[in-house]
């Protein structure tokens, strides 16, 4: 996390916006000399730095006393304000204040802080000295502190020194007994602070005020105050108790959530560390980088990241990677030999890293000695600190969206205005009073832009959540679900995602020496009996390693690791054995004790003497090598230093490893023919080595794992979930993308593909592969297409619906797929940048996929402008379901925190049930605020007819209108469930639509034709009473027959807006809002067609002597529904919507339209056929040419 200023003798401001991608709104003048960058995680910020004068802060002070709070207060909502008042650019050396702008909009000023001591203190450096310094400059963003370092001109976390010290400086310090000293812990203190994720509980107070600061609720203060100046006591203080209590909920909500991660956090345990050669007993929270910590021998959680000095330590890493699987952590000792150049990395080195927030199952150790661990990484820089500030600062919504509510407030302002505007020269005409015409012309903004907008539109996405909570998928963050709405690429991991968790052992294909004395495949053995392979003359070793390379260990005398280990361990029969301490039974070993091996008896003739191996050393499964192996001893007397090496994994990799000579010609052919079955293939190889034990541990691991002889494949069976095609179906039809990431073999995740229909059987299928060897004339890694077999029709396509989609082309729908491998995804991102968009938007599969390029393939779709979801099992995944911008993770462990949904029903349901959800929460958020656009309006026109009769609604019109009426039903809109099927057309991206504004105007001119019907027939019979002109005189008989034609057109908005079809269930499934609406529809024929003297003060109505006339106000108002139903059904769904916006859309397509999202102009361009790929190969193929000719003259 270091920074770096950017210096140039002339400051190049052009260069800086490159490098900071979009970030608008930069503070201060072009000159950029105070810049910088901060890497925060995964995210990358602008880091400016400010100093603070006498002067800039008398002028900043003034200016908030002048203003009685306000510019303050404009301040705090934007930094721009308070940075151009209150401070001057200068360099971060001399900084006092320093505004991080992240690359989410949102800007937050962090003091610097000096601090001196006369003992030091000790910060690391890049070399991994430490350095001693008497004074120190920091802030701290985000719970992470960064320490200004003069040398590099930067501000660099101490943290991410340590992870990336020389790997030397560790494997050098691990027979260190010692431990730091107190002053040096004193000193690091202050560096790192205490090791602690607790999360002080913001007081209450702080939380309230934050909340209430927000633009809307200060607008409904102002909207409160001026309706208690109005003399609206009612509803004002019906207001008042709304937003009390919202804000309330608000508050206890944030509680909660902080009371929450307090407890995922847990207490803080009690530790045993070694300090000047001591060891004392602390609580955790005193740990510091550097410390040595002595490890329980079991069930113990860790509190920090750390190195395994020593020992062997099984975990359980279910926090991290949400597989229950134990695994096994190496000490340092073990680990590869290495320059000075080689720093820490945790992709390299994670075998020898236990995790903060894993549990130790079981410590082993090396006689009697305890297993040591040192500590590298505490508090919030730790990896279970990572996730807990993903909790504390999540993303925040989708910008795009909140600025559409801002701009149609900003429409419905500037119609308030026009109203203000009439309202002053209706006033003045009259000859009213300054304070009555301030008053009612300030109140027509209240009644246009209605402040309870915001919390309406939210109803939606609580709805969702709790419905989505009786389906067992859980949401830590509520505001990912309207994007849900919007995903138009569903990525699935493979493996316990698509397919079953478990796999199944198909057969076993050893090798056997032919006449000619060459390598081949024996015929297929169902089980692992090593008396049938001898019949068939094949090479024993191969039962030997399935029983032995793995990564098994006995826990409390229970067999655990994975699955697919624990199924070869079964069919083999052998019995795994790990012996107690005793100094007798480790005194050959430099590590720790052996695991024991034996074979079942009725085997016993197949093996030496005493029929035992030992397991003296295990290289884990690593997959970035796509391997794992073991060094395994027959110890006898005759043979103390012979010794066999066992490696399994991908074909690929395993055969690069052996000798050619041992693998068979026909085991690319084999290979392939099974992958295209879609088995999943082991690879199994070994080779003999003469060492003694010590030479044997610390033999490098590529030397171990090279020059070997080919043993077989075993090949592994992975069945479908049953839910899969079905559901891949279902999101293809509603012109999903669906996109296979996985790290088994490509061939196998083709075959999976085509059984599931992520490969469609209409498409053709291509796979892009590379060839190491062979270059282009400009020197990359030559790339071939070839292609593939496509999915069959009468397995994909189940139903009519389905078959059609398949059988229909669209100018937006690809006719082909591609299929790449990792490594050549790696060749084509590093070697060929220009083809990445287009490759990620027709890509549909990728395999041998590292986690890393897995997150980096979803930020390439994003990139061209989709919307995507990964759903994955949490192995492996977390970095991808972090980076989508809907992760579900299938694990209920604790490493689902890493996505904002958990799904507690293992399958590929939930993708579907949450896109459901967050459709019907984007539509309820759109119709609600229609819905309440709709009502302001409907209120505003009733007001202006009023106003030029000089009388206004009644407090309890206002009243009812605007609680009964509107609050109630709102929050009973959103009640209607999402609909039971995805459709094709998705909901529109965005609020501010034509259709959306079509919808609104619309409605406001039927509004004006209904009202001024009833305003103008009401005034013209003979038996009208007018207005008496008396200030303030709200009981008018105008004012009745207005509240009688409105409450319809305001009542009949809720069913214009509760359309179901096509994301939300019919409106009568909506029980709640039916009845609701039915109880208040006969509440408004009470008021209409009887006079009851209660009522009638009440409501301050006017009787209306013509009982017929009662009866033509409601026919009005009820034709006015009619017409507004029509036109929002038909008109505006049909016509603007589907015709007009398909229209338009398909007009922009042709137009290349750079508005477009990327991904459909290149699908536009390219989707017809793969013949831009060629092309591109092709070019590279005649410049190549182009040379080898110039070359010969």
């Amino acid at each position: 996390m270091a920074v770096s200023i950017v210096k140039n003798s002339v400051y190049n401001t052009a260069n800086e916006d490159t490098s900071m991608g979009k970030i608008k709104d930069e503070p201060g003048p072009k000159t950029a000399f105070n810049k910088t960058i901060l890497n925060v995680g995964e995210e990358t910020c602008a880091l400016y730095a400010f100093k603070e004068t006498p002067s800039r802060l008398f002028l900043f002070w003034f200016l908030t006393i002048v203003t009685v709070g306000f510019y303050r207060l404009f301040a705090y909502w934007m930094k721009s304000l308070e940075i151009a008042i209150r401070f001057e650019e200068t360099g971060h050396e001399d900084a006092d204040y320093v505004m991080v702008h992240d690359n989410h909009g949102i800007k937050t000023i962090k003091k610097v802080t000096n601090k001196e001591s006369v003992k030091g203190f000790i910060r690391p450096t890049r070399s991994g000295a430490p350095e001693k310094i008497h004074s120190m400059r920091f802030f701290t963003y985000r719970k992470i502190k960064y320490i200004w370092y003069d040398k590099e001109q930067a501000w660099i976390n101490a943290a991410e020194l340590d992870s990336t010290a020389p790997f030397i400086i560790f494997k050098n310090d691990v027979d260190d007994r010692k431990g730091l000293t107190e002053e040096e812990v004193l000193s690091k203190r202050e560096i790192y602070n205490r090791n602690s994720l607790i999360i002080k509980l913001t007081p209450l107070i702080v939380i309230l005020f934050k909340e209430v600061l927000g633009p809307f609720y200060l607008f409904q203060v102002f909207s409160v105050t001026l309706w208690f100046i109005d003399q609206y006591a009612y509803y004002a203080s019906v207001i008042v108790l709304i937003t009390v209590l919202s804000a309330g909920l608000a508050v206890w909500e944030m509680r909660k959530q902080e009371k929450r991660i307090r407890e995922m956090v847990g207490e803080s345990p009690k530790v045993t560390l070694i300090r000047n050669g001591n060891d004392i007993e602390v609580d955790a929270t005193e740990i510091v980088p550097g410390d040595i910590i002595s490890l329980p021998a079991h069930s113990f959680v860790l509190p920090c990241d750390c190195l395994l000095m020593n020992g062997t330590v099984i975990v359980n890493e279910a926090m991290l990677t949400g597989e229950s699987v134990p695994v096994t952590k190496a000490s340092l000792k073990e680990a590869d030999d290495c320059g000075y150049e080689l720093r820490l990395s945790p992709e390299r080195h994670n075998r020898h890293t236990l995790f903060s927030g894993t549990t130790i199952l079981q410590t082993r150790n090396y006689r009697g000695q305890p297993v040591l661990a040192r500590v590298l990484r505490t508090g919030f820089s730790t990896l279970k600190g990572q996730l807990v500030r993903s909790i504390l600062y999540p993303k925040p919504p989708d910008p795009q969206q909140v600025m559409d509510v801002y701009n149609f407030i900003v429409v419905l302002a500037s119609i308030a205005l026009c109203g203000f505007g009439y309202t002053i020269a209706m006033m003045v005409y009259r000859e009213e009073s300054a304070k009555h015409i301030v008053v009612r012309s300030l109140d027509i903004i209240t009644i246009v832009v209605p402040p309870a907008l915001p919390a309406a539109m939210a109803v939606g996405t609580i709805n969702a959540n709790m419905r989505l909570k009786e389906k067992k998928i859980f949401c830590i963050s509520p505001s990912t679900i309207n994007t849900c709405g919007l995903i138009n690429v569903a990525c699935f991991d493979k493996t316990g995602t698509l397919t079953e968790d478990g796999l199944d052992f198909n057969c076993l294909k050893a090798i056997k020496k032919n006449e000619e004395g060459k390598p081949m495949f024996t015929k297929e053995f169902e089980d692992l009996d090593p008396e049938k392979l001898d019949e068939e003359s094949a090479d024993l070793n191969i039962v030997i390693a399935a029983a032995s390379c793995h990564s098994l260990t006995r826990i409390d005398g229970i067999l655990h690791g994975d699955p697919l280990e624990m199924i070869l361990v079964e069919k083999s029969k052998w019995t795994l054995e790990e012996p107690v301490n005793s100094d007798e039974e480790t005194m050959d070993f430099d590590n720790v004790q052996p695991t024991v091996l034996r074979p079942p008896p009725e085997q016993a003739r197949f093996h030496p003497e005493d029929h035992e191996y030992s397991v003296i050393k295990q290289h884990p499964f690593n997959s970035a090598l796509q391997r794992m192996s073991v060094i395994v001893s027959t110890p006898s007397e005759h043979s103390a230093h012979k010794m066999i090496v066992f490696t399994k994994g991908s074909p690929e990799m395993v055969a690069s490893l052996c000798v050619p000579e041992s693998i068979p010609k026909d085991y690319s052919d084999v290979v392939d023919m099974y992958a295209q079955r879609g088995f999943r293939l082991i690879a199994v190889a070994a080779k003999s080595v003469h060492m003694n034990f010590a030479k044997a541990l610390k033999a490098p691991r590529d030397t171990m794992e090279s020059d070997l002889e080919f043993l077989g494949l075993i090949v592994m069976e992975n069945r479908l979930k049953d839910v899969t095609l079905e559901t891949i179906n279902k999101l293809s039809v509603a012109n999903i993308r669906c996109v296979m990431v996985t790290g088994d073999n490509l061939l196998t995740a083709m075959s999976v593909a085509r059984e599931c229909g992520i490969i469609r059987p209409t498409k053709k299928a291509y796979l892009i592969t590379h060839s190491k060897e062979e270059k282009d004339s400009l020197g990359r890694t030559k790339l071939f297409i070839k292609e593939s077999v496509s999915s069959s029709e009468n397995e994909i396509d189940t139903n009519s619906e389905v078959r059609e989609f398949d059988q229909k082309t669209d100018v937006l729908k690809s006719r082909y797929q591609f299929a790449v491998a990792g490594p050549t995804y790696a060749v084509i991102a590093h070697e060929y940048p220009e083809l990445m968009d287009r490759l990620s938007a027709v890509c549909d599969v990728y395999a041998r996929m590292a986690p890393d390029q897995k997150a980096q393939m979803i930020c390439a779709l994003q990139s061209i402008g989709a919307k995507v979801s990964m759903c994955g099992d949490g192995a492996n995944d977390c970095a991808a379901l972090k980076t989508a911008n809907a992760g579900i993770s299938l694990s209920q462990a604790e490493a689902s925190i890493a996505a904002p949904f958990t799904s507690n029903i293992a399958d590929i349901r939930c993708v579907v049930e949450v896109i459901l959800e967050g459709r019907c929460a984007v539509v309820t958020s759109y119709a609600v605020s229609k819905y309440m656009a709709a009502y302001s309006l409907n209120e505003f026109l009733s007001v202006m007819l009023l106003y030029w009769e000089g009388t206004n609604i009644s407090d309890g019109q206002f009243l009812y209108i605007d609680f009964v009426l509107i609050t109630i039903v709102a929050l009973t809109l959103g009640n209607t469930a999402a609909a039971k099927n995805l459709r094709k057309i998705p909901p529109p991206p965005r609020l501010a639509t034509l259709g959306f504004y079509f919808s609104v105007f619309g409605q406001l001119a039927i509004n004006i034709v209904t009202q001024v019907a009833g305003f103008l027939l009401t005034r013209a019979q003979q038996w009208y009473i007018p207005n008496p002109e008396e200030l303030d005189n709200h009981q008018t008989m105008i004012g009745t027959a207005v509240f009688f034609t409105s409450c319809c057109m305001y009542l009949g908005y809720a069913f214009v807006y509760s359309k179901g079809h096509p994301f939300r269930r019919p409106v009568y499934t909506n029980w709640l809002m039916c009845i609701t609406i039915f109880i208040i529809f006969l509440v408004n024929l009470f008021f209409i067609f009887t006079n009851v003297p209660f009522f009638v003060d009440l409501m301050e109505f006017v009787h209306i002597p013509k009982l017929w006339f009662c009866f033509v106000l409601f026919a009005i108002g009820m034709v006015g529904v009619f017409i507004s139903l029509l036109y929002e059904h038909y008109f505006v769904d049909k016509i603007v919507n589907v015709a007009f916006e398909s229209y338009l859309r398909h007009r922009r397509i042709r137009k290349d339209d750079p508005t477009l999202p990327a991904y459909e102009r290149m699908l536009a361009s390219i989707g017809s056929s793969p013949s831009w790929f060629e092309k591109e190969l092709a070019m590279a193929k005649l410049t190549d040419r182009r040379d080898t000719m110039e070359s010969s003259f």
